[in-house]
Parts: structure tokens; sequence; C-alpha cells
């Protein structure tokens, strides 16, 4: 049996949500903002990258491969 692909997989699941429940907003934030901090506004989708690792996609397909690991491998 093939072993799934981790590359954007997580130590444990409660870690990785929470680093979308960070990440997420800090994106949908630095969009909002826009009009009224400017560019300045962007400065916030780098943390938000970094939690994500990525994009939201990265960050959903992390999810589906941390739920993949087996129970003892996390």
């Amino acid at each position: 049996m093939s072993q799934p692909d981790t590359m954007f997989a997580s130590s444990s699941v409660a870690r990785h949500l929470v680093r979308g429940a960070i990440g997420l907003p800090l994106m949908v934030a630095a969009f909002v903002l826009l009009p009224w901090a400017g560019p300045w506004a962007l400065l916030l989708i780098a943390p938000a990258g970094v939690l994500l690792r990525g994009c939201p996609t990265c960050w959903a397909l992390g999810l589906a491969q941390t739920c993949a690991l087996p129970r003892e491998r996390r």
C-alpha cells in the first residue's frame, strides 16, 4: 500500500484548524480593508500565506492530507 502525499499535512488536525482559523480571516481582512488602508492592508497577506502554507486551496489540501494520515503517524 502506498503512503499518502503529506507535503501540506500538519502534525494534528486541531493544529491545522487553528492555523486556518487565523489565516483565513487575515486574508479576507486584507481585501476588506483595502479601500480604507490602501496598499498597507495587503501586508496582512504575508502572515496569512505563512499560516495557510500558501493559498486557501493549499490549506484545504493539507487538511485532507492530515485527516488521511494514520493516527499514530500524526
